[in-house]
């Protein structure tokens, strides 16, 4: 009952690789398969939602902590397969393996967040990420295979230079402290957090999970990833993997440094740095989905704003706005994927007249994007207000301003794809047509952004409740 969910993927991948062996294949019957295992998927993680165990020697815990964000990320992967199960950008001969795939980085994100072993963690890791290296090609030669090649080569460089930064902290918790287990890693630290090579070791570690969560300045990879990728892979990339990041880093940060106000000015000097670069790129952008990229970077720095307070309520926080960000990314993307009839990248003009071609899509994609940009009563709204709240608090008032200045700037390009598909004109552009499954979809998205938004206490203690099982 505990692995339900890991094992439910593991069952999909198994699946997918035996329809692979076939050689004749129904295009309709690999995708509702997709979308049977995603359902299957989160409903395995909402039965061990209250499971405890501890697995393969201690380096496995599942606890209400894990539970959480597999919870999560099960729904989120859930709804990628659902408005992607068309794959129009992926070629039909090789749909097979691109689940194959997807399910297992999947899997290895469910396995990151209850590693608790650096050994355990750092595989988990590579499971998911080797995973997305081979999604991000597999694109349809008709979008652009000099964009899928980039994209792909881009991708695994930056990646492995982050693995390798990460690797080598983990050595040197490894050298310090004579463990691999992070429960015997931080009393280990403890009586040696003044060194120096303590702080260096845990920025190192920290490194590789910026890199997932695309922080500056190990953002370099997303315009062209988001941009060469299938929009279905880049919906995925753009929101799952960024719920590990923020379940490791929150880990991580339980460990003493002995050098807390460096670490702490650190973060902040990140988050302004994220936040400016992500939001003045954004400004400019054409392209929707490197837009979204360029946001995306903004709002790991407003993440960071709860990480750096140090505090439960900062980290549950955190939790709150990363799962708000994913339902945001996720509605976007839904109409993204669904608007582009080949599969090709959309400008942020090919979505003039879009309440007239498809009203559902176009209400859904308003509702997002008012509530990526602050807009109450929003999630994002919300989100924003207690981080800022949290780090008012603690004195950051420079901080805070500067961020309060961002969600400024955010607003206004935001409101600029929301402008085109409310007031430009169609120009005779051809209508939509959708599911009722995709715009049921849509409309559970909208509803849990007003949710959350209206009502962030009870998601808020959830995750306060969680982060304290792991402090």
């Amino acid at each position: 009952m505990a692995i339900l969910p890991e094992l439910a993927l593991i069952a999909g991948a198994l699946a997918f690789f035996a329809l692979s062996l076939c050689k004749t294949l129904d295009s309709t019957q690999v995708k509702n398969s997709a979308v049977l295992f995603g359902f299957i998927t989160l409903i395995s993680a909402i039965i061990s939602y209250n499971q405890q165990a501890t697995m393969f020697y201690g380096s496995y815990e599942i606890d209400m902590y894990s539970q959480l964000f597999k919870l999560i990320i099960g729904f989120a992967l859930c709804v990628v397969l659902i408005f992607g199960q068309n794959l129009k950008g992926i070629d039909e001969s090789i749909r097979p393996e691109y689940y194959i795939f997807l399910f297992l980085s999947g899997l290895g994100l469910m396995m990151l967040v209850s590693a608790v072993e650096l050994i355990t963690l750092f595989v988990s890791l590579e499971l998911s990420s080797f995973a997305l290296y081979l999604l991000v090609p597999m694109r349809d030669d008709r979008t652009g295979v000099r964009q899928q090649m980039e994209a792909g080569i881009k991708y695994i460089l930056f990646g492995v230079l982050a693995t390798g930064f990460m690797l080598f902290g983990m050595s040197y918790l490894f050298g310090l402290t004579g463990s691999t287990y992070i429960k015997d890693i931080v009393p280990a630290l403890e009586s040696i957090s003044s060194q120096p090579a303590v702080f260096f070791a845990v920025l190192m570690v920290l490194g590789g999970f910026f890199y997932k969560l695309a922080v500056f300045p190990m953002h370099f990879w997303v315009p062209d990833i988001y941009e060469g990728a299938s929009n279905e892979t880049t919906g995925f990339i753009a929101t799952v993997p960024k719920l590990g990041a923020v379940a490791l880093l929150i880990r991580f940060m339980t460990l003493p440094t002995g050098q807390p106000e460096l670490l702490v000015n650190l973060f902040i000097v990140l988050a302004l740095c994220s936040m400016f670069y992500g939001n003045l790129c954004a400004l400019v952008q054409k392209d929707i989905k490197r837009m979204l990229g360029f946001s995306g970077i903004s709002h790991a720095g407003f993440i960071l704003l709860g990480l750096l307070t140090m505090q439960a309520g900062g980290y549950a926080t955190a939790i709150y706005y990363i799962t708000g960000y994913v339902l945001m990314n996720l509605a976007c993307f839904l109409v993204i994927s669904n608007v582009s009839v080949h599969g090709e990248n959309l400008k942020i003009d090919d979505l003039n007249g879009l309440h007239k071609r498809q009203p559902v899509l176009a209400f859904v994609l308003a509702v997002s994007l008012f509530a990526l940009g602050g807009i109450p009563p929003m999630v994002g709204f919300m989100g924003k207000f207690m981080l800022l709240t949290g780090a008012l608090k603690l004195g950051h008032l420079t901080l805070v301003i500067a961020a309060a200045f961002n969600t400024a700037i955010a607003i206004y390009y935001y409101l600029s794809v929301v402008k085109a598909a409310y007031t430009a004109d169609s120009e005779e552009r051809e209508n939509v047509e959708v599911n009722s499954l995709i715009k049921a979809t849509g409309v559970v998205l909208v509803l849990l952004i007003l949710l959350m938004g209206t009502l962030p206490s009870k998601f808020v203690a959830i995750a306060d409740t969680a982060v304290r099982t792991i402090m």
